[in-house]
């Protein structure tokens, strides 16, 4: 499943729960002492937020059921997406060269954060005496058993994680719709004397995705996400016949890209490092979860073999096809050629039911929380439903909006992967070990306040570049 799929703490045994990301502030913490375990129990009321944690680490001592290999498929399949399709014009925005190097630095500096991550994790874990956290509870609990000036932020920091998981979510839908209705016009366009504006295609792949998306249960989704994991393979290796067949020399192509470009660089590569979100639970369901981290471990492995795929696709796609290159490289592929055609299809129809697996990620952080809001027996039946409908006309609405992959994917990528990748961890570092018991070295604090500052940096122009160039479109 991709990035956030199954969110460890939306059990099973209580699935009406309200996620802890919508609640209010429950917990009260004594500000003058520092912070213990009992502190986070009430004697007299536990929130769901409690609850959640508590039967987590009940529940999921047994939980492990995958094996390194299987999680380092897993983490594969989560962070090889429409992302790698994009590198070839990633590579255009920051010139051949540059974009080799300044790609290697920032996979290094993003799985760095994804490591510390997890060594908060686990410091927090032992404290609070709870095996099982995702992203936005480690992001609460840092700040809830960190210093006394920062615990009264502990649910305004899940809230942002969370905001960050939907938002990123939600805008891969977004790019899906456009990305598979621009995949199908170009085939169709081929075989037919005229075709009809991409518009209509994105509103048959919208109708499309309203049947699709009332399937609620994610094992029922499986199935198919293991299919479109065999076509992503056979796409990508087609893809590669194609680039390596009368490829330029590298002479051609320029050694750097313009500085206006280069924030939307940033964006598109943010974007293809979404995958920290799927870090805790991958970790979490492994039976050797001491196998996961480490050098050698299942996350470095995985994270090196996707680098080496998105370095050869962004520089080879770039060397391909230069300054032609589009917002997914399967757009370029020429259309005379069968196996080209193929590759289209197969990652449209990939794409499309990825759609139905990233859609089901914030659902199931809103829906539980809206449902508690009537009693009415219909609302509770059909709600969950209309709200779907609802949901999919949201992307559908914002695809219309900006048709244009490349600029989606830099403003999703700038906006909430830059906080998600490179900001948002080093807070967690810094806030874990701030408690009155606790010690940072200056140079850990110095480490990640340079993170911080170029993830900002890298958040706020590529954000304005993104939102400037899709200004620039109507």
């Amino acid at each position: 499943m991709s990035e956030h799929e199954k969110r460890p703490l939306l059990t099973s045994e209580d699935p009406q729960q309200i996620p802890e990301c919508l609640q209010g502030n429950q917990e009260t913490m004594m500000e003058d002492q520092p912070f213990s375990p009992s502190q986070t129990v009430s004697t007299n009321h536990s929130s769901d937020d409690e609850h959640v944690l508590h039967s987590s680490s009940e529940t999921n001592s047994d939980v492990g059921q995958t094996t390194s290999l299987q999680c380092l498929m897993h983490l594969l399949k989560g962070m090889i997406g429409t992302g790698i399709l994009a590198m070839a014009i990633a590579f255009k925005n920051g010139g051949l060269w540059v974009s080799l190097l300044s790609l290697m630095v920032v996979a290094i500096i993003c799985v760095h954060c994804m490591h510390v991550l997890l060594g908060c994790h686990e410091a927090i874990s032992k404290r609070i005496e709870v095996k099982v956290m995702d992203y936005g509870t480690v992001m609460e609990k840092s700040f809830e058993t960190g210093s006394a000036r920062i615990r009264k932020f502990s649910k305004a920091a899940k809230n942002v994680v969370n905001m960050f998981l939907i938002v990123t979510q939600f805008g891969f839908c977004c790019v899906y719709i456009v990305f598979v209705a621009k995949s199908f016009k170009q085939v169709i366009d081929y075989y037919s004397v005229s075709s009809p504006d991409v518009k209509i295609y994105m509103t048959v792949v919208a109708v499309l995705m309203l049947l699709y998306v009332q399937v609620t249960n994610l094992r029922a989704l499986a199935p198919f996400s293991m299919f479109a994991n065999v076509l992503n393979v056979i796409g990508l290796l087609l893809i590669f016949l194609n680039l390596w067949d009368n490829i330029p020399d590298a002479s051609t192509r320029p050694f750097y890209g313009k500085l206006s470009n280069f924030p939307l660089f940033f964006g598109q590569i943010i974007y293809a490092f979404e995958g920290i979100g799927l870090v805790l639970p991958l970790r979490n369901k492994m039976k050797n979860k001491e196998e996961f981290g480490g050098w050698v471990g299942v996350l470095n492995l995985g994270c090196v073999i996707t680098v080496c795929l998105y370095e050869a696709v962004g520089f080879y796609g770039y060397l391909k096809y230069g300054d032609d290159a589009q917002g997914s490289i399967t757009l370029n592929l020429s259309s005379d050629k069968w196996y080209n055609m193929l590759v289209k299809v197969l990652f449209a129809v990939s794409i499309f039911i990825s759609y139905g697996l990233q859609f089901y990620v914030p659902i199931e952080i809103i829906w539980p929380w809206l449902k508690q809001k009537s009693n009415s027996s219909i609302y509770k039946c059909y709600g969950e439903r209309i709200f779907r409908i609802i949901m999919v006309f949201v992307t559908f609405g914002i695809a219309l909006l900006v048709p244009h992959i490349d600029l989606l994917i830099s403003l999703i990528g700038a906006f909430a992967g830059a906080s998600l990748a490179l900001i948002l961890p080093p807070i967690i570092e810094i806030a874990t070990y701030s408690g009155p018991s606790e010690t940072i070295s200056k140079w850990k604090i110095f480490k990640n306040i340079i993170i911080i500052f170029l993830g900002f940096v890298g958040f706020l122009t590529g954000t304005y570049s993104s939102i400037r160039d899709i200004a620039a479109t109507f």
